[in-house]
């Protein structure tokens, strides 16, 4: 067996010792950079990381209620507040509503009996008497009756006072008196002196 000469294992050796120099300054460095990688995932708070739920479904059936399920109120499980009945405001009487004063009725002028102008009374109708009668009740009531009662031939539409002009007041209280509604002019062929009733059908008289 031949020997290697000294220069040679002194270049093997020295060889060596790099290797290893080389090696253990990687191995510091990793050792460095394991060290700073656990000192910063230390800092962190415990639990701050989210657990994600497992995508996973189980496959045995839960035998407790779903918790979810559990968390959501159900309609007919809410209360409802008591309802409050609003106070009734207190109800004022009704407004009295003060019906204005009416004035007095104006009464009728009554003529005295002496100023009175004379009548004459006809019978415009088919019942026999009506114009003595009506007469009779004129001159209880202070009316002086002109010639006799006597039939009226013509066409006139209701019972009438017919007054010539200056005769109105006296006309107005002979149709009261008489129980007559109506008052007119006396026609042509009236005496202009006197008031003249005629009497149709619709005297109830």
């Amino acid at each position: 067996m031949s020997r290697r000469p000294r220069g040679d294992q002194g270049q093997v050796l020295s060889s060596l010792v790099a290797v290893a120099a080389v090696v253990a300054i990687v191995a510091g460095l990793l050792v460095l950079f394991g060290t700073r990688g656990h000192d910063s995932k230390a800092e962190e708070p415990s639990g701050a990381s989210t657990p994600k739920p497992s995508s996973k479904p189980s496959s045995e059936p839960s035998s407790g209620p779903s918790t979810i399920a559990a968390s959501i109120p159900r309609p007919s499980e809410s209360k409802t507040p008591p309802s409050v009945t609003p106070s009734k405001a207190p109800t004022e009487p009704p407004a009295t509503t003060t019906q204005p004063t009416q004035p007095p009725a104006t009464q009728p002028v009554t003529i005295p009996a002496e100023e009175r102008p004379a009548i004459e009374v006809y019978n415009n109708t088919l019942r026999k008497g009506l114009a003595d009668s009506v007469a009779g009740r004129a001159r209880q009531a202070g009316w002086t009756v002109s010639g006799s009662p006597d039939n009226w031939h013509g066409k006139v539409a209701t019972s009438s006072v017919y007054y010539p002009p200056g005769m109105l007041e006296a006309a107005n209280q002979l149709a009261r008196d008489l129980g007559i509604g109506r008052t007119t002019g006396a026609l042509d062929n009236m005496k202009k002196d006197r008031l003249t009733v005629i009497l149709t059908s619709d005297y109830a008289g």
